[in-house]
């Protein structure tokens, strides 16, 4: 069997694999116009607003991109009880998602990040969200829904965008299972909640979050192998998952393995969501027993799809096939 087909023959297998996606969720606003003035009130551009698109953000994006790809996925977050959170709730039901186990905090706000497109470039972000704490009501709450779902799992995604959800209680609790039961626990992380991740199976992080955990910039293939050997050995993980934009991605495993994999991405026309396509690629394959270099070589296809498309996207099955099948992918 030559590498094409063994990375098909895993994404066929995808329908068996089960995750669970705990992580801080949001929406995504999406105001797409045209720009052909500055304003004369200040030395900004006007953009006519065209038209204006809402979608499932943050760990809800990691559902998306599973359920995208054929597996299947629960997702485990809090919103609050608010307009934003209500319309949160009515996305995920279009979109034919379980809503049975999103927490409703009365006194938080339903993050929302709003991106103002024209011509193809973002013009400004502006956020409204919740960064405190959960209230131990509401943690009770998720703990208890973690622990009736991690059996019916075989990978967990811990989706953190550092807005509160992600504790060391919860990462404790998902870890224990890990323990018992030889559970894939995938992370992408927050650099304030680093310390909470030693001991998962893998970590995500882009360069610059590698360079902020390791303490000392990227800027060669040397400075790259120390920063992921040291995060490898620092975090006790099975494996490390640089990722690096234009240059691809990078992979380090505990038995020393490096495998620098480069980017499949011909036009890049928006990042928003590429680290949720990759953690979501990734922790699918690895659900289902694929090997880790061919987990992040998918990951890495998937990617390059959703880069070339404008807004918060996803890889479907059929796309990342097509990827794969491409001849001018061959060897990537």
């Amino acid at each position: 069997m030559n590498d094409t087909e063994r990375l098909l023959n895993l994404i066929h297998t995808f329908k068996r694999g089960k995750v669970l996606v705990i992580g801080d969720i949001m929406i995504d606003e999406f105001v797409w116009g045209k720009v052909s003035r500055i304003s004369p009130e200040a030395p900004v551009p006007v953009v006519e607003v065209t038209r204006e698109d809402v979608m499932l953000g943050g760990a809800a994006n990691v559902l998306k991109n599973i359920h995208a790809l054929g597996g299947q996925a629960f997702l485990l977050g809090v919103i609050g009880s608010d307009y934003n959170g209500e319309r949160f709730m009515e996305l995920l039901k279009e979109g034919g998602y379980d809503t049975d186990n999103i927490v409703v905090d009365e006194a938080r706000h339903t993050s929302i990040k709003t991106r103002v497109v024209a011509q193809h470039q973002q013009v400004v972000r502006f956020d409204r969200e919740s960064k405190d704490d959960l209230s131990k009501k509401s943690y009770a709450k998720v703990k208890d829904m973690l622990a009736s779902l991690l059996p019916q799992c075989n990978a967990v995604i811990v989706s953190d965008y550092g807005k509160g959800l992600i504790s060391k209680g919860l990462i404790s609790t998902i870890l224990g299972f890990k323990k018992k039961n030889g559970l894939i626990v995938s992370v992408d992380p927050k650099i304030r909640n680093f310390r909470y991740y030693k001991g998962v199976s893998v970590i995500t992080p882009n360069q610059k979050e590698a360079e902020e955990a390791c303490g000392f910039e990227i800027n060669s293939t040397k400075t790259l192998i120390k920063a992921g050997m040291l995060l490898l050995k620092k975090y006790t993980t099975d494996a490390l998952l640089i990722t690096r934009g234009e240059y691809g991605m990078s992979l380090f495993q505990k038995d020393g393995t490096v495998r620098h994999i480069p980017t499949i991405a011909k036009e890049v026309y928006d990042v928003t969501g590429a680290g949720d396509t990759v953690i979501a690629t990734l922790s699918l394959a690895l659900a289902v027993r694929a090997p880790w270099i061919d987990a992040c070589i998918l990951s890495n296809h998937a990617a390059g799809i959703v880069v070339g498309k404008l807004g918060t996207a996803t890889a479907s099955a059929q796309e990342l096939e097509s990827s794969i099948r491409n001849p001018k992918n061959a060897g990537l």
